[in-house]
């Protein structure tokens, strides 16, 4: 835990010297934002009304779990760098744990997606986002929403940790990061009602693990739009979230780790 907590400060200061990297990294999800409201605000039914307002607070907790996974791609894009550069080799020299470069990375995305969420979350009360919208709620249910989010993130930024380490270069991560990503969110209940897909697509939605912590941030957040669903992550959508992500954590740690061991063998 120790070497962890060193290379996540280091990572930590690398980002406070680079400070493009937070501002472009802001950039990206408050333009999703603004898009998504005002282009599609009055276009989209949801629950039968297509009032613009319903829409802006169904739309929220799908941008906040967008936000929180594409920050996968910049953490496989800087493991992948890291590679590239030779710096894992001399970390590999020290006398520290094997899993610490990769979980001190993690852990130092996972700082940076909670300021990105800060920040989108501000922008979100200013266009009209307001919790409690369809249903009660209070500050405690809120909290856990962001909490479930960062949860996910930090799953997903195993996964990037891992393309980070099977591919050459910096770019080859970022591109490999996307990719598979745009499918995952948007097969899935974050901008539109998955009751409203096409009859093969809706299972694949429902059953997406995006799909879960959306559904439980809407809960959790008052928000319009929690689709009535038998698939068991649409039912019970909290305990879906939590587990989809610590099963996705224990899973692709273990491979990212291996795979660090074989990289830097």
């Amino acid at each position: 835990m120790n070497d962890s907590l060193v290379i996540a400060r280091r990572n930590l200061i690398r980002m406070s010297r680079i400070p493009e990297m937070v501002i472009f990294g802001l950039i990206q999800p408050i333009m999703f934002v603004v898009l998504f409201t005002y282009v599609f605000g009055g276009s989209m039914s949801i629950g039968g009304s297509t009032d613009p307002d319903v829409y802006k607070n169904f739309l929220m907790a799908g941008i906040f779990a967008q936000t929180v996974t594409f920050a996968t791609a910049g953490a496989g894009a800087g493991i992948a760098d890291d590679m590239h550069k030779g710096l894992i080799d001399r970390f590999r020299s020290l006398p520290m744990a094997r899993g610490a470069v990769l979980t001190g990375r993690t852990m130092a995305d996972l700082v940076q997606t909670a300021l990105t969420l800060l920040v989108l979350a501000v922008v979100a009360l200013l266009v009209g986002w307001r919790p409690g919208y369809a249903e009660p709620t209070n500050f405690g249910k809120v909290m856990a929403g962001f909490g479930l989010l960062l949860l996910l993130g930090y799953a997903f930024t195993w996964i990037g940790a891992l393309i980070g380490l099977s591919v050459r270069t910096p770019e080859a991560a970022t591109s490999g990061g996307l990719i598979w990503l745009f499918p995952v969110t948007f097969i899935s209940n974050a901008f539109v009602d998955s009751s409203q897909m096409v009859s093969w697509l809706q299972p694949i939605a429902e059953w997406n693990p995006f799909s879960a912590t959306v559904q439980a941030c809407r809960t959790l957040f008052g928000d319009p739009g929690v689709s009535p669903s038998d698939a068991w992550p649409m039912a019970h959508p909290i305990w879906a979230s939590i587990i989809y992500s610590i099963v996705i954590i224990a899973i692709f740690r273990t491979l990212a780790v291996r795979k660090y061991r074989q990289a830097a063998g």
